[in-house]
């Protein structure tokens, strides 16, 4: 049987290209389902805002008229501009364990950005750090996280035998929940507390957290500059990032703190692991997945860490410290077992050293690869 790459071109096409990991992972237990409502409005340009500064090709590979595998192709001109690269990625790489199936998909990527001037091609990466990265190496049989690539174990196997070699990798710490506060936190939290120029906010309600979307976003932009493959977020581009997850975002684990001038000096967003619950909703919101993922929100042991920044004037002050124990004890109050670090770059040494000081240990780790073209 022929194998054959066709360009995504229609909606019908589109439908195939989304649902069609839905049969990949149809036997891996730990795979969490895209929320696919979130996943048409990603690859819907006039919903997606990151498609205006990027240039993106989607293609379906096809066996005797069946999809066996899929692929995205992304330059993102900002970031390129901005950090002085000529490099595209490549991103949704899903096949079944099939060598020929990979090389050519990939093979088909890479030609589209020679034809476009690049000369590197680098991923698992998306239009930012923001989406799933990376394709897992250690850990397959540990909990995931929403917002992780649940790749199989082939996968790097299979990229690095069409010469792929590290770029980077990212890990992800598990952090047990601990029956009291280490002592360095409340040392640091109580030198804060008295220094009188900081305050935390802590909310109930996402009518409260609103106000502070724009600002959390421009605070990442911010901080985040130099963070790999991050690109800037513009303001829709803030919108439609808070619209994707305000539904099933849980006001409680969300901290921010404010400098002498209630500015907006450090925050940290959590979320009570979703991941049973999507599988159980099949990665339907609708008629009734969305019940299913907030039961089951309810009922995690597991708390993921997804975003957090202090304002870079502000560092070493202990505001990490001040929102960690703010942290730890909404966990403990609402029994939660242990923390998800979620992806934290393996040369951010300061992140790295907070989640160590807590006995944090490494427990699943990505790679994102780089061929030169």
């Amino acid at each position: 049987m022929t194998l054959q790459i066709k360009e995504v071109q229609s909606k019908r096409d589109l439908k195939k290209f989304i649902y069609l990991p839905e049969e990949i992972h149809r036997h891996h237990k730990n795979w969490i389902p895209p929320l696919y409502m979130d996943e048409w409005d990603f690859y819907n340009p006039a919903k997606n805002s990151a498609f205006r500064h990027s240039t993106t090709i989607l293609l379906l590979a096809y066996r005797d008229n069946k999809p066996v595998g899929r692929i995205m192709g992304i330059i993102n001109h900002k970031y390129n501009k901005t950090h002085n690269e000529t490099h595209a990625r490549f991103f949704n790489l899903e096949c079944w364990e099939d060598p020929e199936t990979a090389s050519t998909l990939i093979t088909a990527i890479e030609n589209w950005a020679r034809k476009n001037g690049m000369t590197k091609l680098i991923g698992p990466l998306g239009f930012s750090d923001k989406d799933p990265q990376g394709f897992m190496i250690e850990g397959f049989d540990n909990p995931m996280a929403v917002a992780t690539n649940c790749s199989l174990p082939y996968m790097p196997s299979l990229i690095e035998n069409c010469g792929y070699t590290k770029e980077v990798d990212l890990v992800s710490y598990k952090v047990d929940i601990p029956d009291g506060i280490p002592q360095i936190y409340n040392t640091v939290y109580e030198r804060v507390k008295n220094n009188g120029d900081f305050s935390v906010l802590e909310f109930t309600t996402k009518k409260e957290l609103r106000k502070y979307i724009r600002p959390v976003f421009e605070l990442i932009n911010e901080t985040y500059a130099e963070i790999y493959g991050f690109a800037e977020l513009e303001p829709d581009e803030m919108d439609f990032m808070a619209n994707r997850y305000m539904l099933i975002l849980n006001p409680k684990f969300i901290k921010v703190i404010l400098d002498k001038n209630r500015k907006i000096a450090a925050f940290i967003v959590g979320m009570p692991e979703m991941a049973e619950g999507i599988r159980k909703a099949r990665g339907r919101m609708f008629p009734f997945g969305f019940i299913k993922i907030l039961r089951e929100g309810k009922r995690s042991k597991m708390l993921t860490l997804y975003l957090g920044a202090v304002k870079e004037e502000y560092r070493g002050n202990g505001l990490d410290a001040l929102m960690g124990i703010k942290m730890l004890d909404t966990a403990k109050k609402e029994k939660m077992a242990f923390m998800d670090s979620h992806l934290v770059l393996e040369t951010n040494t300061r992140m790295r050293r907070e989640y160590e000081r807590l006995a944090g240990v490494i427990y699943k780790k990505y790679r994102i690869y780089k061929k030169e073209l």
